[in-house]
């Protein structure tokens, strides 16, 4: 599959010779400061009082156990401390407003925390949701929330490629190299990082046609037309799940599932 150059698809979307990449990516120059002023910042590093929280078996706004917290350092912290046993209980940290056409920018690195009972494919595994349902419109039982997931990796520690960036679809479908691909997972042509390395992570999404996947600057992963489609996700209110829909815009999430992880620098500029 061709991957379109990064300064290619932002000059596609804004059409100014000044949209190259984000603060921080290969290629910025860093002396744009109208540029630097349109990124917003979703994540203050002091408080989540700007997110909203989703855990199975919980109602909307339950932070179980504290979950979801902030270190001293300014970092957004998966953690469970404070957690007998996982129970299935996945977590989604949901921003308070949707989003369409933007390009979101984090990084990220994992814990040495993995409750034994949570799924083996939890391990060193999180994501980042996006295009997904309201967090309001979750039934209390639901486990995933119809969404399309940038997949976050990191190596087992058995010598295997496991790349980052990848596109899982929870409950929606999307089309790789032309087509409407079956798979629930597409893997990225990334490198193989290490647990508690911290790794940038950026995507560029344009509403309902083109999704690249960045990883430390280089481009991973592209697909198109993100839709509604598909399984995984479960017990779902069914007006919810219109298969075929496309998904022009939705919200966008951090991800729990059995595995500790870190997140900050989480910054979001809008494209037209």
């Amino acid at each position: 599959m061709f991957l379109l150059p990064l300064k290619v698809i932002l000059l596609f979307v804004v059409m100014v010779s000044a949209t190259s990449c984000s603060p921080g990516i290969s290629g910025d120059t860093g002396d744009n400061k109208e540029q630097e002023s349109e990124w917003q910042t979703l994540f203050n590093g002091k408080d989540i009082d700007d997110w909203i929280v989703k855990i199975h078996h919980h109602e909307v706004g339950d932070n179980y156990a504290n979950t979801f917290r902030v270190k001293d350092d300014g970092v957004l912290q998966v953690n469970y401390d404070d957690y007998e046993t996982f129970d299935n209980r996945y977590g989604h940290l949901f921003y308070k407003e949707p989003f369409s056409s933007y390009h979101l920018t984090w990084e990220y690195r994992f814990t040495d925390q993995w409750l034994k009972d949570a799924p083996d494919y939890t391990y060193r595994n999180s994501g980042i949701m996006f295009h997904s349902q309201a967090p309001n419109t979750i039934l209390k039982e639901q486990d995933w929330p119809i969404s399309v997931e940038f997949q976050l990796l990191a190596g087992a520690g058995d010598g295997n490629p496991r790349p980052t960036g990848n596109m899982c679809s929870p409950g929606t479908e999307v089309f790789y190299k032309g087509e409407m691909d079956p798979r629930h997972c597409i893997n990225s042509s990334s490198d193989t990082y290490e647990w508690d390395q911290w790794v940038r992570a950026d995507m560029i999404v344009l509403g309902d046609s083109l999704v690249t996947h960045l990883i430390n600057g280089d481009t991973v992963l592209q697909y198109t037309r993100p839709q509604i489609g598909g399984d995984v996700a479960n017990n779902f209110d069914p007006a919810i799940k219109q298969d075929g829909k496309r998904l022009t815009e939705g919200y966008i999430a951090l991800q729990s599932e059995g595995q500790g992880i870190e997140f900050r620098d989480i910054r979001i500029k809008k494209l037209d």
